[in-house]
C-alpha cells in the first residue's frame, strides 16, 4: 500500500495512480513492500565483509556481543562506514578521471568532438595549479592543466597532498588536514588504502577506520573539485539561464528525449547533435522536433549551462517514462533505477545505457567512447525518433506541472554579479551584507531524494524558514532539482519567501546584474560534483577574513541523503570545517562511540559536525542557531 505521503512533488501524485491502474511497480511500491526494514541494518550491526559471517551485533546486549572474528559493534559500525565514504569517493573519482582524461584527449587532438569553449576558464585554472601559461597555445595549456590533474591519481610521494585541494581550500584548512593526517595524497590510493584497511583482520580501532574514511571522502572533493572546473573549460562555464522543471517539460508533439545520470560527456554532445537531427524527428510527425529533458544530475549539468528543462530528480525518474509520452532515457552513470526497463517495457520507451561498466538487464546497450562522441549520438538520437512512431496515444498522460527556473549560478557568475556593484572588490558588498546582517549567513543544500523522507517536502520547508530569517541560500544535485520543480528558483520565490534584508540583497544583486528582478531564492550551482563551486566561494570569504572555514557562518545541509556519493560529500563537508545536517538518520546508531565521534569528537578534530535531525522545521532552528554562534564568535 502506497503511504499517503510519499512525494510533495504534484507530478508524482498525479502519476501514481495510473502506475497503480496499469500494475506498474515503483520506487515507492518497493520501499513499502521492504517494511519492516532491518533493525539491525539500520543500525550497521551487520557485518558481510566475510564468509565467516554474516554477524550482526544484538543493540540490547542480550545476544551477541561479537563478530565471529572478535570485531565490536564500534568496528563493525566504523568499517561499514568507512567503507560507503570510500566507494562514494571512488564514484566521485571516476567522474573527475573521465573528465581529465577528455581533457587531455583534446590537447592531443584525439577527440574532435570535443572542444575548449571557455579558454579563459581554462587559464585561470593553469593559474590556480601554478601552470605557466606565456607564450603557450590554448592547446599546450590544456595538456599540462591534464598532466597535473591526472597526477592526484598517480602521486606516490605520501608526503605530497592532491594538487586540486590545495589550489581549492585556505592554507589554515590545508595545514590543519596535514596535522591530521587525512591529507589525501592520491585519489585511488587513499581509496584501495581505506578499503584494504577495513578488510578482516585490519584496522579495527573506530575512530582511526573512520579517519581513513574521511581521508578517501576528501580524495572525493578532490575529484569533485576537478571535475567542476574541468568540464566548465571544454563545455562552458554556466552563467544566469531561465528554463523549467517538472514533468510537465515533456511535450505531447515532440520527441522526447531524457538524459539521465552524471557524467556530461555524452549528454552535452546529445544536446548539440539533438538540434542537428530536429527535422529527422519532424518529418515522422513530431511537430515540436526533438525535446531533451534532463534526470538528477546530467539534467542539472545540461541545465545549467545550456538552459535544458530539468524533468525529475531521483526519486521521479521513472515517473517520466509512465508518462507514455518519453521516447528515449539515455543513461550514463550513477543514481539511476534497475527498475527503468521494466517498467519502459509497459510503454514505447528505449532505455538506453552507453557506458560499458554501466549495463542494467533489459536495457539497449550502445557502447559510448569519447573518439566517436558524435556519431554515437546520432545512433541514440535515430532510436529515439524511431520509438516515437510506436507511441500509443492512449497511454500518453503528462502532467501539467513546470515551474521556471533560474539556474547557473557558478562562482564565477556570482563573483560577476557581485562585480556589477564593486568592480574593484567583487567580494566587498557580500561581505559587507554579512557583516550588517542582510545576509545572516549562507547555506549549501545538497543531497539526493530518498524514500525515508516525503519527496522534496524538506527541502522546502528548510529553505523557506532560512530564507525567512536572511539566510542566502545555494543548492546542488537532486536538492537543486526539488526547488527548481517547486517554484523555488525564481524571483517571485524571493519576493514571497525571503526575509526583508536578504530580499533587498538579491534584488540590488539582480538589478545591477540587468536582470531588472531579484535574483532567485535559491541559487542553482550544478549537479551534485559540483558542490566544490560553493567552497570556491567560502574559501575566497575566509581567505579575505584571514580565518578558517570552520570560523564562517556557513553550513550544509542535506535533508535526504540516501546515496554512497552523498555519505562521502558530508563527510568532506565535515572534514573541511562545514556543520553538516542529514535529515536521514545514518546507519551508525549501534554504535555510541561513533555517533559521539561524528557529532561531538570531530567539532574538535575539523571545527565540522554532523547535525542529523530529521523533522525540518526542528533542522531549520538547529541551523538558524548554529550561524547566530558562528557570527557571534566573528564578532559581527
Amino acid at each position: 500500500m502506497i503511504r499517503k505521503l510519499p512525494s510533495s512533488d504534484p507530478s508524482v501524485k498525479e502519476l501514481l495512480p495510473f502506475a497503480k491502474l496499469g500494475g506498474i511497480e515503483t520506487v515507492f511500491d518497493r520501499y513499502e513492500a521492504q517494511q519492516p526494514q532491518c533493525g539491525f541494518g539500520s543500525r550497521g550491526l551487520c557485518c558481510r565483509i566475510c564468509w565467516k559471517g554474516p554477524c550482526r551485533i544484538d543493540p540490547s546486549s542480550k545476544g551477541a556481543k561479537y563478530g565471529v572474528c572478535g570485531a565490536d559493534q564500534d568496528t563493525i559500525v566504523a568499517r561499514q562506514l568507512s567503507r560507503m565514504m570510500a566507494a562514494g569517493a571512488a564514484a566521485h573519482a571516476e567522474h573527475g578521471r573521465k573528465i581529465a582524461l577528455a581533457l587531455f584527449g583534446v590537447a592531443d587532438g584525439k577527440l574532435p568532438d570535443y572542444r575548449i569553449r571557455d579558454e579563459a576558464k581554462l587559464f585561470k585554472i593553469a593559474k590556480k595549479l601554478s601552470v605557466p601559461t606565456d607564450d603557450r597555445s590554448v592547446v599546450d595549456v590544456a595538456r599540462v592543466v591534464a598532466q597535473v590533474t591526472l597526477e592526484d591519481f598517480q602521486n606516490q610521494d605520501q608526503d605530497k597532498s592532491c594538487s586540486w585541494l590545495k589550489a581549492t581550500l585556505p592554507a589554515r584548512r590545508m595545514k590543519r588536514l596535514g596535522d591530521l593526517g587525512v591529507l589525501p595524497h592520491n585519489i585511488d590510493a587513499v581509496i584501495t588504502q581505506t578499503m584494504a584497511r577495513t578488510t578482516v583482520g585490519s584496522d579495527a580501532e573506530s575512530t582511526n577506520v573512520i579517519l581513513g574514511g574521511f581521508c578517501a571522502a576528501l580524495a572525493g572533493f578532490d575529484s569533485m573539485a576537478l571535475a567542476t572546473e574541468l568540464a566548465d573549460a571544454i563545455f562552458g562555464t554556466p552563467y544566469p539561464t531561465i528554463t523549467a522543471a517538472n514533468l510537465g517539460v515533456i511535450k505531447p508533439t515532440a520527441v522526447n528525449v531524457a538524459v539521465n545520470g552524471h557524467n556530461p560527456l555524452l549528454s552535452e554532445v546529445i544536446c548539440d547533435v539533438a538540434r542537428e537531427m530536429n527535422q529527422q524527428a519532424i518529418d515522422v510527425g513530431a511537430t515540436d522536433g526533438i525535446n531533451v529533458v534532463g534526470i538528477c544530475c546530467t539534467g542539472s549539468e545540461v541545465m545549467i549551462r545550456q538552459g535544458i528543462p530539468l524533468a525529475a530528480n531521483y526519486l521521479s525518474q521513472e515517473m517520466a517514462i509512465i508518462t507514455g509520452a518519453l521516447d528515449a532515457m539515455i543513461l550514463d552513470v550513477q543514481c539511476i533505477m534497475p527498475s527503468l526497463p521494466r517498467i519502459a517495457a509497459c510503454f514505447h520507451t528505449q532505455v538506453i545505457t552507453t557506458m560499458d561498466e554501466n549495463k542494467i538487464s533489459g536495457a539497449r546497450h550502445v557502447s559510448f567512447h569519447e573518439e566517436r562522441a558524435v556519431e554515437t549520438a546520432r545512433e541514440i538520437l535515430g532510436l529515439a525518433i524511431a520509438a516515437y512512431t510506436h507511441r500509443d496515444p492512449k497511454a500518453v498522460h503528462i502532467p501539467g506541472h513546470k515551474q521556471t527556473a533560474i539556474v547557473g549560478f557558478s562562482a564565477e557568475a556570482i563573483l560577476g554579479a557581485l562585480s556589477r556593484i564593486d568592480a574593484n572588490d567583487p567580494l566587498k558588498p557580500l561581505l559587507d551584507h554579512i557583516v550588517s546582517g542582510n545576509i545572516q549567513g549562507i547555506a549549501l543544500f545538497a543531497g539526493c531524494n530518498s524514500t525515508q523522507q516525503e519527496q522534496d517536502a524538506s527541502f522546502q520547508c528548510i529553505a523557506k524558514k532560512l530564507a525567512r530569517e536572511n539566510v542566502l541560500l545555494l543548492a546542488t544535485g537532486c536538492g537543486a532539482g526539488a526547488f527548481a520543480k517547486h517554484g523555488l528558483m525564481t524571483s517571485e520565490a524571493t519576493e514571497k519567501y525571503a526575509g526583508d534584508g536578504l530580499k533587498s540583497v538579491l534584488t540590488a544583486i539582480g538589478k545591477a546584474a540587468g536582470l531588472n528582478t531579484p535574483l532567485p531564492l535559491v541559487l542553482h550551482m550544478g549537479a551534485c560534483v559540483d558542490n566544490s563551486r560553493a567552497v570556491v566561494i567560502a574559501t575566497a570569504l575566509a581567505e579575505r577574513l584571514g580565518v578558517d572555514l570552520n570560523d564562517l557562518p556557513i553550513v550544509c545541509c542535506s535533508p535526504e541523503s540516501m546515496s554512497e556519493k552523498s555519505i562521502a560529500i558530508a563527510a568532506w563537508s565535515v572534514a573541511i570545517g562545514l556543520p553538516t545536517h542529514l535529515g536521514t538518520i545514518p546507519q551508525v546508531r549501534g554504535s555510541a562511540k561513533v555517533v559521539r565521534l561524528l557529532t561531538e569528537d570531530v567539532k574538535d578534530l575539523f571545527g565540522g559536525y554532523f547535525l542529523v535531525e530529521p523533522k525540518p522545521e526542528v533542522a531549520a532552528d538547529k541551523l538558524i542557531a548554529i550561524l547566530k554562534e558562528k557570527r557571534d564568535g566573528l564578532g559581527i
